[in-house]
């Protein structure tokens, strides 16, 4: 005998959710981990763990190409950041305040 689990979630204003322990536990999901989402005619929807491709993401895959060839051409590397420059950074963005439960503003959308 087959035995049924069942979950739901709550979607955010931003349209987001959190995967219920249960559905990670049975997909094996992990943090950054993709899910495959599969519609049915008649409006079921079929979660499953997404196949994992190093180049799925073409922008990705194009700039870490970018990253190896000069790296490869300039074997001397990357150099540190500056200090005073990333205090600099720091004191630009130190007041900046995000939030990711705050609704979408409707262009956003």
């Amino acid at each position: 005998m087959t035995t049924s689990l069942e979950s739901e979630s709550t979607l955010t204003d931003r349209y987001q959710t959190t995967v219920p322990e249960t559905v990670r536990r049975a997909l094996r999901l992990g943090k950054r981990d993709k899910i495959h989402y599969r519609i049915r005619p008649g409006g079921e929807v079929v979660l499953t763990r997404a196949k994992r491709s190093d180049d799925a993401d073409p922008v990705l895959g194009a700039f870490l190409r970018f990253l190896e060839n000069d790296l490869a051409e300039h074997p001397e590397g990357p150099i540190p950041m500056n200090p005073a420059f990333m205090k600099s950074v720091i004191a630009l963005t130190d007041t900046i305040v995000v939030d990711l439960d705050a609704p979408l503003l409707p262009a956003d959308e």
